[in-house]
């Protein structure tokens, strides 16, 4: 892999401390990553949330000696880095405050598909669980070419969700807590397998990392961030499932859940999630399509775009046939598809807003009115 900065972007994600917000201040104040680790410390110093730890772990050039060793691992291992300020990182996953600042990815998947869903469920899941997952997935399978199914992997729910959307020609995403030189659970091999054939397996973690059970709840920030919305189809009043349907909220995505029988365990998790309203209620995908707008027609949207094409400039026109081919999208997103930059890209917005044709979205998301 040609890429003479991808040892500093590595590096910069193993810095202890710096984290996704300090990394974006910290670049763009000593302009540029490979500058982030020539730079004096008594500059780096001088920005505002870097103290004499963060600046002392930021000269340490060991990370630069880890990062490429780890280079050395993703190129033999045919994986795909994704750097956190590079154009190409999943757009969701940008929008997040915790986001990773490295992304690792086996296999080849667009996580940024118009359509992310995210299934999550209990490890011990019931015949009633599998069902309703199974018939979940099933009925959403006519959305596959715009459609990502993305779980974690484990046990119950979740490799019931990767297994479903692989016999329906899915594309399916497994989001792992390790490296991607090991697999955990082992039992899950074969999956994982035809996972990375269908869609990819995805990791934060290094290779060599410690397997650390600490590392699949800090994994389900990244579930949650990539979807739309998550799915929780069972699950007992505590667990990783519940976790990632915070994180969800948190990061103003949707959440769902499956209601089961009021004496089950492993459906008091969903019945506290739709009774707190921390969860919509569905029964079926025909709810889920229904809820977030999916089983809408594309006639009306078609003769709208007609409508407003012979009244619109031509940079107007591109944003308005983005939004009306992906649906919704962020202000980075369109930035980086139209290769406009952000600052334009807000006074257009504003002006189709006022012009009644485009509407803001919770989380700062863009679509026709």
């Amino acid at each position: 892999m040609n890429n003479p900065l991808l040892r500093y972007k590595i590096g910069i994600s193993l810095i202890a401390g710096l984290g996704p917000v300090n990394t974006r201040k910290v670049v763009a104040q000593v302009g540029g990553i490979e500058a982030l680790f020539s730079e004096k410390k008594n500059k780096l110093l001088k920005i505002s949330g870097v103290g004499e730890m963060l600046a002392n772990n930021i000269i340490n050039q060991k990370v630069l000696d880890r990062a490429d060793e780890e280079i050395e691992f993703i190129n033999k291992n045919s994986i795909r880095p994704y750097f956190l300020l590079d154009n190409d990182f999943p757009y969701r996953l940008k929008q997040c405050a915790d986001t990773p600042i490295m992304l690792y990815v086996k296999g080849d998947i667009d996580l940024n598909r118009k359509k992310i869903l995210a299934v999550v469920g209990t490890r011990k899941a019931s015949p009633y669980g599998i069902g309703n997952c199974t018939k979940l997935i099933e009925g959403i399978a006519h959305h596959r070419n715009d459609l990502v199914v993305v779980s974690g992997l484990a046990y119950g729910i979740d490799v019931c969700a990767h297994k479903v959307a692989l016999a329906n020609d899915i594309p399916t995403a497994a989001v792992l807590g390790h490296g991607l030189e090991m697999l955990y659970p082992s039992m899950h091999k074969q999956v994982a397998a035809q996972i990375e054939q269908q869609g990819a397996l995805i990791s934060d973690f290094t290779s060599g990392s410690k397997l650390d059970p600490t590392n699949f709840l800090k994994r389900n920030r990244i579930i949650a961030g990539l979807a739309d919305a998550v799915i929780v189809v069972e699950s007992a009043i505590k667990g990783g499932s519940l976790v990632t349907a915070d994180i969800a909220q948190s990061y103003n995505r949707d959440v769902f859940s499956f209601p089961g029988r009021i004496n089950d365990n492993y459906s008091k998790g969903c019945h506290y999630l739709i009774k707190t309203n921390r969860a919509s209620l569905i029964e079926n995908s025909e709810d889920l399509e229904f809820m977030m707008g999916w089983d809408i027609k594309p006639g009306k949207s078609t003769a709208i775009q007609q409508k407003l094409f012979s009244e619109l400039n031509h940079e107007e026109q591109e944003i308005v046939g983005l939004l009306r081919e992906y649906g919704e999208l962020p202000i980075d997103m369109l930035s980086m598809r139209t290769k406009l930059p952000g600052s334009k890209i807000s006074a257009l917005l504003l002006s189709l807003e006022f012009s009644g044709y485009v509407k803001t979205l919770p989380g700062k998301m863009y679509t026709l009115a």
